[in-house]
């Protein structure tokens, strides 16, 4: 037995660790924003926020991850950006000409955006950013001895020759090879962002630590693995409706508690303005299963709920060439369309996740995507009766035959493993599974050496291509990484890239999407939402299907 001292001074003894989490939960619950908020006053206007994970990179040209997207959003700008209804928007340019031919987009700048104040600059004064800088910062990306994780988003798209052009101070020019619909999607990513050269010629590979932009935010300190410190940008470009120069906010702090119980205390003790998802160990204690907030914490803190472009499925290797795929009956489409019925996805997200996330009854694209209509592409659900008759087609009754199959999986997701397998046990179907460190994962996916396995698919833009591209036979893993290959997906895929009505390429999409399910190289499992818990006291903190951590508009009002 051990022996605990909680926030109210109070000493407890209790026997197992999560139970004392759970109780020092509980009593934060009601000491928050009375006891608990113990901000100093001069912190009003500093937005605090925790990145568990940590982060590797400010240099928007690895923001490869989450963690360094979020940081690198503050500091950068993008030529266009995404808003809250996926829509694309200028940012750094006032407008865009697109060529009848689809071929060449001219950007007209603003004349009004400077990089911040750097030692960099003549005076150390950010100077005027121009179309040169578009054009330095693109070429950057595809630049191999910067190796760049994005570089890819360019591939077989752009002209290397002459694709980034600036035709004066305030003109910029892109070419493409041929037509792509999302490009101006891609634009939008946080690799694209604008970066100085004297910046880049100065520092090198030390830019990751001495990151300088045209964001709201400016960097001013990074102790890493500790705190990183970033100030207000006087000089920010942009203003708000009633003409008040944005951020509102004076500054952002943000932490890197690598544990998740620790950093729900910090948040209930007022120490955290917000936190990002709510982790497993107390999600029971703080949602309903409807994914509601309980009643000891309405009022106290604020849940925010919203669709996510991030689809969590099963994926099947389905390259028949495949030494692992050739004899075993996973290269068997009814087995695969057995198994995609033959649990429940409903209740799989009321029990595991409290309802967070929408069960993925439909195909790949997630919703939240212009696209999606759960009405015309119809996807897989629990259906037992179904999926025993799918096996005995297949020749496999009740199971009998059917080799035991490996799940590959990751720590995290053990227990949505672990509840798929009991179910598709009760069909016959044996799953045993593997928990396995991501790295471990993600290179044998990529090497095509597992055959059933975990995966995820986060939206890189907000366009269902970013999903339908995984399945194209031309791509590697990544995306590929089941090797799907058919041929007349492939040749709608590259019919669809050329298609300018909205209305006709979302039903091609859709069309593709049903072929994916049709021949189930994967088991969607849920459509993701971004979940935040938040301050009261935090005005005007909107969410976005892309999770990007947008403060531009954020105010503090205690």
């Amino acid at each position: 037995m051990k022996i605990y001292k909680v926030a109210s001074g109070k000493w407890y003894a209790i026997s197992r660790p999560f139970v004392a989490i759970k109780l020092f939960i509980i009593i934060a619950s009601g000491c928050m924003l009375v006891s608990c908020a113990g901000r100093k006053e001069a912190d009003k206007k500093i937005f605090h926020y925790n990145q568990p994970e940590g982060i590797s990179s400010l240099d928007p040209a690895f923001a490869k991850n989450q963690a360094i997207m979020w940081g690198v959003h503050q500091l950068f700008n993008t030529l266009v950006e995404v808003d809250e209804k996926l829509h694309i928007r200028p940012s750094l340019c006032k407008r865009w000409i697109m060529s009848d031919d689809r071929l060449t987009y001219t950007f007209i700048l603003r004349d009004d955006v400077y990089f911040h104040d750097n030692a960099v600059f003549p005076g150390g004064k950010g100077r005027k950013m121009i179309a040169a800088d578009v054009a330095y910062s693109l070429h950057r990306i595809i630049n191999t001895t910067t190796a760049s994780p994005g570089a890819w988003i360019f591939n077989n798209r752009i002209n290397k020759a002459e694709g980034f052009t600036a035709l004066n101070d305030t003109t910029f020019q892109l070419k493409l090879i041929r037509p792509f619909h999302p490009i101006l999607g891609i634009l939008s990513m946080q690799y694209c962002s604008v970066v100085p050269h004297e910046a880049i010629e100065k520092y090198g590979a030390a830019f990751r630590s001495n990151p300088c932009g045209t964001g709201p935010f400016r960097f001013t300190r990074w102790e890493e693995g500790q705190v990183l410190l970033l100030a207000k940008n006087e000089k920010y470009f942009e203003r708000d409706s009633a003409g008040n120069r944005l951020p509102y906010l004076d500054g952002i702090k943000v932490s890197f508690l690598d544990n998740k119980a620790t950093e729900f205390l910090e948040f209930t003790q007022g120490r955290l303005d917000f936190i990002n998802d709510i982790d497993a160990s107390f999600k029971d204690e703080v949602l309903t299963k409807k994914g509601e907030l309980r009643k000891e914490w309405k009022g106290k803190v604020v849940l925010s709920k919203h669709n996510f472009l991030n689809t969590e499925y099963l994926g099947i290797l389905a390259d028949t060439t495949n030494e692992l795929v050739k004899n075993h009956p996973l290269k068997i489409k009814a087995v695969r369309q057995a198994i995609n019925y033959g649990f429940d996805r409903n209740k799989m997200i009321m029990y595991l996740r409290n309802s967070l996330g929408t069960p993925a009854e439909s195909g790949f694209v997630p919703a939240g995507l212009p696209s999606y209509d759960s009405s015309k592409v119809k996807g897989y659900y629990y259906d037992v009766a179904k999926a025993r008759q799918l096996l005995k087609d297949a020749g496999f009754a009740e199971g009998r035959g059917l080799p035991e199959i490996k799940l590959l999986t990751i720590p995290v997701y053990a227990e949505l493993g672990s509840f798929v397998a009991k179910q598709l046990e009760d069909i016959g179907v044996k799953v045993q599974v593997e928990v396995v460190q991501k790295s471990l994962l993600l290179e044998q996916t990529a090497k095509s050496q597992a055959l059933f396995f975990r995966g995820s698919w986060m939206a890189d833009y907000p366009d269902a291509e970013n999903y339908l591209s995984v399945f194209y036979g031309k791509n590697p893993a990544p995306p590929n990484y089941t090797r799907y290959k058919n041929t007349a997906y492939d040749n709608l895929y590259e019919k669809v890239l050329l298609e300018e009505n909205d209305s006709i390429r979302y039903n091609m999409y859709r069309q593709m999407d049903k072929m994916i399910i049709a021949d189930a190289p994967i088991v969607p499992l849920w459509y993701d939402m971004v979940i935040r818990l938040i301050h009261p006291y935090v005005k005007g903190f909107r969410p976005n299907s892309l999770n990007l951590l947008e403060l531009r508009t954020v105010q503090i009002k205690k």
